[in-house]
């Protein structure tokens, strides 16, 4: 029986090889560590979110069932409670006003939602943050939302004024609050909030009721579900209910607008933290598989001997596979790491836009064991390939050098590439035409690390161009003013005549139900004016679309959701005024950027509401010095519901959403850049650790320095000028494999390519390959020819 060297050798050999190739090792730890931090980033935001949201919303008892009506009896309550499944009911009055803050020019809107003057809600319970309950009595005494008291620096004491039903009335703030119906708020039809110019507040019922003719009423309705109930039946019931009080629909907790957005942003999250991260990690295992086939060319002396000396197959597979282990372990551990210090910077963004009484991030063990699980997974399994055909080859052939793969002359050895070709060329030519799987894998791993930062840099490409089709081409009016009531057509002149007011175009929205078969979604049929041009309906591509004459035009995610498309038909039931249902075919798609919707010619939908030319909103164009005399005579007009400013909510979108998708884009592009150096680094010191003898007899012969090292770097500047297009190309397929995944019904990202994130990508590469160059030239000028040119048989 052979003695064997203890087993401890192996390990005192795996040091040694990592500490001699710890530029490599750093490289591929550091694409590990990319992925793993992504990984955590994500998936911890999206725990501590889940936890954060179901404690809340169970905590405060927010409804599963949400309906609002024009105006119903106390009575109805009853019923409401009687129907199968019910557990909770809660009727409330909820009113939007303008609203005149002090300090702020442009109107305000605000929404009045009653609560109790005695005891606390039994559904959507309100929390106390600061200040106190309004006192029963006292009909001034408000609660105001959190995000717009700080919005203004206000605090408990502060006042507002509000106009109801024509008349001024003074308000004060005796308390901050939050409600878990309003974790993100914003006002009806706009996606982003904006807290300067919209606030929720609470105060007592009767006051509210006195207020707006509601005694003995109620307008909206909250209920609670026993648990296995069905949402669907219950919805069902209370829409036959409301119906006869003006009901525009209930929906299920899944679709009240706060949690419906929420939602939205937790399946982003999760899916963002999957779909990212496996792609690092794909890129991590590709070049290890790499490294270390081309590491283990290097060690087949060793790898004979070691073999000679009774290691079996499976110890030295064992020993290559931890090689990678301990380079993904060490890359995984500091992923966790800067993983967790960017989840604590992303969940104080969502502090920002989340309202909850605390939102605390919490990196679970769950995570953390799974990341660097996965990490050493893609690890081994990168390595497996490599290590199994290099332990296979038997002890004998294992101590011979590798043989040529290809003998004869090729494509460079003919006389007219000799004749043209300097020496360096063609013996950088020659090596990589006589090992083209070599060549094709080094070039694919360093496109693969352009390809990510093209991604990062596509997404910033995005966020412009959905800017510029949102609040540039599509929103061309300066304000939007939008009413209490539909109004009759002589509002379109009334218009004209406000102070500043250029140009007017009418809208109307009704809301309504649109089914297709089982699938349904309520929200507001926009009504629009075929030849408008203040708001125009622009795809997500840039093209501006026409509301086709005969059917609707539905968003393309409103089509994907109903799964209809151009010629089937959905049913619309109108939930306002006769409550006409009708079949009305899809006369076309648009692929826009935000939200769902759907769009009719005007007069079509004055025919199917058997109206005349009723007006919902309208959109202005104004003279912007006039624009404060405008807001005067809004603020002070009792028809007027909300007005929207373009300026406000393009500043809002920037402030809120673009923010945060600007962190996780410099995440990306970061991280991709990191990838970018360590791959095109990798690719130079294995050429250096594979050419070292060769190039050492090169200089033995008489080559210099510079001579030796164009030999060297002109075979990493073909790989990386290869490299180039591919992964142009890459890049553009994972970018739209990803922008799908973060597709929501909220908001969808266009993916674009500019010739500038091209030339940013390629700019980056070469610079990196450059750097790599000089770090490895470094390396060759200090090459010891001796040692290097000692044989080892």
């Amino acid at each position: 029986m052979v003695n064997r060297l203890p087993l401890s050798a192996l390990n005192r050999k795996l040091l040694r090889d990592l500490t001699g190739m710890k530029g490599q090792a750093l490289a591929i730890a550091l694409v590990t560590m990319a992925g793993v931090a992504m990984f955590v980033a994500y998936l911890s935001n999206f725990e501590s979110l889940q936890r954060t949201v179901d404690v809340y919303y169970e905590r405060q008892r927010l409804g599963d069932v949400f309906a609002s009506l024009v105006r119903a009896p106390a009575r109805l309550e009853t019923a409401l409670a009687s129907i199968p499944g019910v557990e909770a009911v809660e009727t409330r009055i909820v009113v939007d006003v303008t609203i005149d803050v002090p300090g702020l020019g442009e109107p305000a809107a605000g929404r009045l939602v009653s609560i109790p003057a005695r005891g606390r809600p039994r559904l959507n319970d309100v929390y106390l943050r600061k200040g106190r309950w309004p006192e029963p009595g006292r009909p001034d005494e408000v609660l105001a939302s959190e995000a717009f008291i700080r919005a203004h620096g206000f605090r408990p004491g502060a006042g507002v004024d509000a106009i109801i039903n024509g008349r001024r009335r003074s308000f004060t703030i005796v308390g901050v609050a939050l409600s878990p119906e309003y974790v993100y708020s914003t006002r009806p039809g706009e996606i982003i909030p904006d807290d300067r110019r919209f606030g929720i507040f609470w105060m007592e019922r009767r006051a509210l009721a006195t207020a707006f003719d509601m005694e003995g009423g109620f307008n909206d309705v909250s209920l609670r579900l026993a648990r296995g109930a069905s949402a669907d039946e219950v919805v069902a019931h209370v829409d036959r209910l409301l119906a006869p009080y003006g009901g525009i629909g209930a929906v299920p907790r899944s679709m009240q607008p706060s949690v419906w957005t929420l939602n939205s942003e937790l399946t982003q999250l999760r899916t963002f933290g999957f779909i990212t991260p496996a792609i690092f990690l794909a890129v991590a295992a590709f070049i290890l598989n790499v490294a270390l086939a081309r590491a283990l060319t290097l060690q087949r002396p060793q790898l004979a001997a070691l073999k000679a000396l009774g290691y079996s197959n499976r110890e030295l597979a064992w020993h290559y596979v931890k090689w990678a282990l301990v380079i993904a372990g060490a890359g995984g551990i500091a992923g966790i790491a800067v993983g967790a210090w960017l989840g604590t910077l992303m969940i104080e963004l969502y502090n920002q836009y989340f309202r909850f009484p605390a939102l605390d991030y919490a990196l679970s063990p769950l995570v953390a064991l799974g990341a660097l699980g996965i990490a050493l997974g893609a690890a081994a399994g990168g390595a497996a390939g490599a290590v199994g055909r290099a332990v296979r080859i038997p002890p004998a052939e294992a101590m011979r050098p590798e043989p040529p793969h290809r003998f004869g002359k090729g494509v460079i050895e003919t006389p007219w590439l000799e004749r043209r070709l300097g020496y360096a060329a063609r013996m950088v030519l020659r090596t990589l035409e006589r090992r083209p799987g070599r060549s094709l894998a080094s070039s694919i791993g360093i496109a693969l690390g352009g390809a990510i930062l093209l991604v990062g840099l596509g997404f910033i490409e995005a966020m412009d161009a959905l800017i510029t089709r949102q609040f540039v081409q599509a929103m061309r009016q300066d304000v939007t003013v939008t009413f209490v009531e539909p109004r009759s057509p002589g509002v379109v002149h009334e218009a004209l005549r406000l102070p500043g007011v250029v140009r007017v175009e009418a809208q109307r929205m009704v809301p309504a139900r649109l089914r297709a078969r089982h699938r349904s979604r309520t929200l507001a049929v926009t009504g629009v004016d075929p030849s408008a041009s203040l708001s125009r309906i622009v795809a997500i591509d840039g093209r501006i679309h026409q509301v086709p004459p005969g059917g609707l035009l539905l968003s393309r995610a409103l089509a994907d959701v109903l799964r209809v498309g151009p010629g089937d038909e959905v049913v619309v039931e109108v939930l306002e005024g006769r409550r006409p249902v009708r079949d009305i075919a899809v006369a076309g798609i648009v692929d826009d950027m935000m939200g769902l919707q759907a769009y009719m010619p005007i007069e079509a939908l004055h025919r199917l509401m058997r109206e005349g030319g009723v007006v919902s909103a309208v959109h202005l164009q104004v003279d912007r010095a006039a624009l404060d005399a405008l807001y005067s005579r809004l603020k002070a007009t009792p028809a007027v519901a909300g007005v929207t400013l373009r300026e406000a909510a393009l500043r809002n979108f920037r402030d809120v959403l673009a923010q945060n998708m600007s962190l996780m884009i410099g995440i990306t592009v970061i991280f991709a850049a990191i990838i970018a150096v360590g791959v095109v680094y990798n690719a130079a010191r294995i050429s250096l650790s594979e050419r070292s003898r060769e190039l050492a007899s090169l200089r033995v012969l008489g080559y210099t320095r510079a001579e030796i090292s164009s030999i060297l770097l002109g075979e990493l500047a073909v790989l990386t000028v290869v490299s180039l297009p591919i992964g142009t190309g890459i890049g553009y397929v994972l970018g739209r494999i990803i922008t799908a995944g973060f597709e929501s019904e909220v908001y969808r990202f266009p993916f674009v390519v500019t010739p500038a994130a091209v030339a940013w990508m390629w700019l980056t590469i070469l610079g990196a390959a450059a750097l790599s160059g000089l770090l490895v030239r470094r390396r060759l000028d200090r090459l010891d020819l001796v040692a290097v040119l000692k044989t080892r048989e």
